[in-house]
């Protein structure tokens, strides 16, 4: 499900993270082991009548609508969870960043750095060495909380990630994923944190035979606890795949055995990581999974807005598809009820595998994802 992205040295992979009011360049600067992109699972058959209703998820996807969701009724503002109080961090070592400072007189520069590199997007953690992921997340979360702002972190190390797909690897065997857990936690201090909590993990794992899928979601329960209770203020999400995947009640039964309507463990659940699709759409089939998962009514989702502006191709093309566009901008307070946030999870601008090798930062494609900016 995950290409394999940009290869760096110390972090996961940030598009941007510091506010653009920052000026950044303090002693953070953590560099990520790589970025990835989810690429969207086999489709399966349409769901029957008595699933709940979802989007068609069979090859020929009709074009999805890009018209804003829904404005939410009085009710449901009076519904609304609480929204984080802070500002999203944009980190200030990334491959655009890079790329944008190496290449002041290049005529794409400045669109790519408004509308991209001075967005806030998440760090990627990948390499599992226990010894070093405590300095490296701390590297990251302490910054943030300095300059008053929330970061984005994503664990990316369960084993057998991606499922031998492009992004294949992840720590050696879930002992050693537990133990390098334990040392992530060290590392998020006490401030607000959001952690998008292993992409693909639980929407892909019918790779897994089911005793290994067993074990596999028994580590992510456990380390949705241990991270929440080293730090009280991480909000924790689990992996809902996208609308277009898995039918709603199906996916909430898998996060169900993944310990997620547990408020121990979790605060929700996040969708459409590194993929195209609708922001309306993603809105309703999280909504929809979110009321069969269960747990507490302050549960909520987010979603990754980071390509989303023109929906998801008509032919189910998820690699570096022409056409589309930057989604809204990340925010933590998004006006629709149980929705906690729209974040850039996927580095926009970073290739799936196919214009260049895989979690490459490419200019061209950034700038055709710049070039107008939709509200889907």
């Amino acid at each position: 499900m995950v290409a394999l992205a940009s290869v760096v040295t110390a972090v996961g992979t940030a598009t941007g993270m510091l506010s653009a009011l920052d000026d950044g360049h303090g002693s953070d600067r953590a560099r990520p082991e790589f970025t990835h992109t989810t690429s969207p699972a086999p489709l399966p058959p349409v769901p029957s009548a008595s699933a709940p209703p979802t989007p068609t998820v069979s090859p020929s996807v009709k074009k999805e609508s890009t018209r804003p969701g829904p404005s939410p009724t009085r009710s449901e503002r009076r519904e609304r969870t609480a929204v984080l109080p802070h500002r999203l961090y944009r980190h200030p070592d990334s491959q655009v960043l890079d790329w944008v400072r190496a290449h002041p007189d290049d005529p794409r520069a400045a669109l790519i750095e408004s509308r991209i590199a001075n967005q806030p997007a998440a760090v990627w953690f990948t390499d599992h060495t226990p010894a070093t992921i405590a300095s490296r997340v701390r590297a990251v979360t302490s910054a943030a909380a300095a300059r008053g702002r929330v970061p984005v972190l994503v664990p990316y190390a369960i084993p057998d990630c991606d499922c031998g797909g492009a992004s294949q690897g992840g720590a050696p065997d879930l002992a050693a994923y537990d133990a390098w857990i334990d040392a992530f936690a060290q590392g998020l201090g006490s401030g607000e944190v959001v952690v998008v909590l292993e992409p693909d993990s639980i929407a892909q794992s019918d790779c897994l035979p089911a005793a290994d899928r067993a074990d596999r979601f028994a580590s992510l329960a456990r380390a949705g606890r241990v991270l929440k209770a080293a730090d009280p203020g991480a909000r924790v999400y689990y992996d809902a795949g996208h609308s277009g995947w898995n039918p709603a009640d199906r996916q909430a039964a898998l996060l169900r055995q993944a310990g997620a309507a547990s408020p121990a463990s979790s605060d929700g659940i996040f969708s459409n990581v590194s993929n195209f699709r609708t922001t309306a759409d993603e809105i309703a089939y999280d909504r929809q999974v979110l009321d069969t998962l269960g747990g507490p009514a302050g549960f909520g989702a987010v979603i990754d807005t980071s390509r989303n502006g023109n929906g998801a191709p008509a032919d189910g093309e998820w690699c570096d598809p022409a056409g589309r566009r930057l989604g809204r901008t990340p925010t933590l307070n998004t006006g629709e009820r149980r929705i906690d946030a729209y974040l850039w999870v996927k580095p926009p601008g970073e290739s799936d595998g196919c214009r260049a090798a895989a979690g490459t930062f490419t200019p061209s494609y950034a700038y055709e994802l710049a070039r107008s900016v939709s509200s889907s």
